[in-house]
């Protein structure tokens, strides 16, 4: 088993230096005041890192780029780490394994476009929202579907594990398909849509977009199935890890750092 290490923060260099200067300088202390990065000590995996968990198959929020992770939650995770003094590191792996592995142990937090809902808050507590979004129908271009409704009777391929999962799999949504195919990521249900295979696709809005642009013969409904918050899972065990990712997430907001990484990837 990892063994847990108590990261401390460093004393910041102005402090240290105000008996010297002789009265602090007031736009220093003005930047200083409130940074994440001065927070408690906060405890991690591995000494030194924050590592996160992810399913890198889920554009724009996670995804490969060669051998390396990219993408909204990739540029979230490493702000978030440098303001705690930490290394931030990757695990890929299914999105369903992903909560499993923050209440282990085996990773720090899970960034994964991933929506706050009630089952999930039994096992993790979650940051604040960095993003709002919801669910979205792919279909082909000569589909016959052209709402929710017509997803009755159908065969309808989702990501496992994901609130499109849920959604399309719990009649009291309207909703009473034939059957729910479930895949490793929404690029795999999407092959299976274009080979004929099910009949529709529910995921997530902007992995939709994102997934129609990159297939021919495949488009987006303009319906949203839902309205849902994204956030960072963190084990209910660490409660002063998820006080420093809320100051850090604040920081962000607040100097346009946060929004400046959603306008990059979603306002194209």
């Amino acid at each position: 088993m990892k063994k847990f290490t108590k990261i401390m923060s460093l004393l910041l260099a102005g402090t240290m230096l105000l008996g010297a200067a002789g009265c602090g300088n007031a736009a220093t202390e003005g930047e200083n005041e409130g940074s994440a990065a001065d927070s408690a000590a906060v405890t991690t995996v591995q000494e030194g890192k924050l590592i996160w968990g992810t399913n890198a198959a889920f554009e724009p929020y996670e995804y490969m780029e060669g051998d390396t992770v990219v993408g909204i939650d990739a540029e979230i995770a490493d702000a978030i780490a440098a303001k705690l003094g930490l290394e931030a590191q990757v695990e890929n792996m299914d999105f369903d394994a992903i909560v499993p592995a923050v209440t282990s142990g085996k990773v720090d937090i899970g960034i994964a476009g991933m929506t706050v809902d009630e089952k999930r808050l039994k096992n993790v507590n979650f940051s604040d929202t960095y993003v709002e979004a919801g669910q979205a129908i792919i279909v082909k271009e000569d589909s016959d579907i052209k709402s929710s409704a017509d997803l009755n009777g159908k065969i309808v391929g989702v990501q496992r594990g994901t609130t499109g999962d849920e959604y399309v799999s719990d009649e009291a949504n309207g909703v009473s398909v034939a059957s729910v195919e479930r895949y490793a990521n929404g690029p795999d249900a999407a092959q299976s849509l274009l080979a004929g295979k099910i009949d529709a696709v529910v995921i997530d809005n902007e992995p939709a977009k994102k997934i129609v642009d990159n297939a021919t013969g495949l488009v987006k409904l303009e319906e949203n199935l839902t309205s849902e918050q994204y956030a960072i899972a963190v084990s209910k065990e660490n409660t002063e890890l998820l006080d420093a990712i809320n100051g850090a997430l604040k920081e962000m907001q607040e100097s346009g750092e946060l929004q400046a990484i959603l306008d990059k990837y979603l306002n194209k």
